[in-house]
C-alpha cells in the first residue's frame, strides 16, 4: 500500500498523541517511520485522495500536532510515496540535507502575505501622483466628458498607471517586511493579487513581524493586506521523499 507523508522530524522527536488521525474517509491512523537520525510522520494513503476540506484540514492538524513538540519539515498536501521502504530510503539518502533543514527551521514559522489594491483609493492616488492624468481628466471634464477617443485614452492611461503602481507597491511592501524575516519566498502569481510572498519568521519575533504588517496597513490605506499564519514553513522546504519538484502549494491557514 502507498504511504502518505505529512512531514519529516528528528528521530528524537516526541511521539504523536495516541489516536492521531490523518487523511482519508475513514481517517487513516498516523504513525512514525524512523531511519537513522530522522523520522517521517505518515499514514496509509487513500486510493482516491482529493483536496477536500476535510483532508486539507486533517493534513494541517497532523502537522500542528507534530509541530507542537518541535521542528517539523512539512510536506505539501498530497505527498504520496510508493511504500514505507521508499520513504525510509529517501530519508537515509538525504539524511544530511534534512538534518540541516531541521536545524535551520527550528523555532521558525511561515507567514504568507498577499496584497491587492482598494480600487477607489488607488485611483485617487494615481490621479494625485500623475499631472498628465489630471490634465487630461480636466480637459475631458471641460469638454463635457470628452469624445470617445479622449475617454479611451484616459482609461488606458489610468490602467497603465495602476499597473505600474502594482509593481511599485509589491516591491515596497516586500522591502518593508523582509527585515523582520529570516528568509523570503516569492509565491506564484495569483489572479487578483499584486503581492504573494511568504516570510520565514522566528516564533519569538512573530509579534514584531505582525506589528510591521500593521504599520504597512496604516501607511498604505490603498492596499488590502491579507496575512495567513503562523503556518508550517511550507515555502522553505525543498521537495521531500514523496514530493516531486514543482508540486502544488501546501495548505494555507484554513483551506485553499
Amino acid at each position: 500500500m502507498s504511504t502518505y507523508v505529512y512531514g519529516i522530524t528528528a528521530g528524537s522527536h516526541p511521539t504523536l498523541p495516541e489516536g492521531t488521525a490523518g487523511v482519508g474517509e475513514p481517517a487513516r491512523p498516523v504513525r512514525v517511520l524512523t531511519a537513522g537520525d530522522l523520522a517521517a510522520v505518515v499514514s496509509d494513503a487513500p486510493e482516491d485522495l482529493r483536496p477536500k476540506r476535510r483532508d486539507l484540514l486533517a493534513h494541517q492538524n497532523v502537522l500542528a500536532e507534530a509541530g507542537a513538540a518541535g521542528c517539523v519539515l512539512p510536506m505539501r498536501f498530497g505527498s504520496v510515496a510508493t511504500d514505507d521502504d521508499a520513504v525510509r530510503q529517501v530519508l537515509s539518502e538525504r539524511s544530511e540535507h534534512y538534518q540541516e533543514r531541521l536545524r535551520e527551521l527550528d523555532n521558525k514559522v511561515e507567514y504568507n502575505v498577499k496584497a491587492t489594491h482598494v480600487e477607489e483609493a488607488v485611483l485617487h492616488l494615481v490621479m494625485a501622483e500623475n499631472a498628465d492624468l489630471r490634465a487630461l481628466a480636466e480637459e475631458n471634464r471641460r469638454a463635457g466628458g470628452g469624445g470617445y477617443d479622449d475617454k479611451i485614452r484616459l482609461g488606458e492611461m489610468v490602467a497603465a498607471a495602476v499597473k505600474a503602481k502594482e509593481g511599485e507597491d509589491a516591491t515596497e511592501v516586500q522591502g518593508l517586511l523582509a527585515p523582520g524575516a529570516a528568509a523570503v519566498s516569492v509565491g506564484p502569481e495569483s489572479s487578483g493579487w499584486l503581492l504573494n510572498v511568504s516570510f520565514l519568521v522566528d516564533r519569538d519575533s512573530a509579534d514584531n513581524f505582525l506589528a510591521s504588517v500593521e504599520q504597512v496597513r496604516e501607511s498604505h490605506p490603498h492596499l488590502d493586506l491579507r496575512v495567513n499564519g503562523p503556518l508550517p514553513p511550507y515555502s522553505f522546504v525543498e521537495p521531500g521523499p514523496a514530493e516531486p519538484a514543482g508540486s502544488q502549494a501546501g495548505v494555507d491557514a484554513g483551506t485553499q
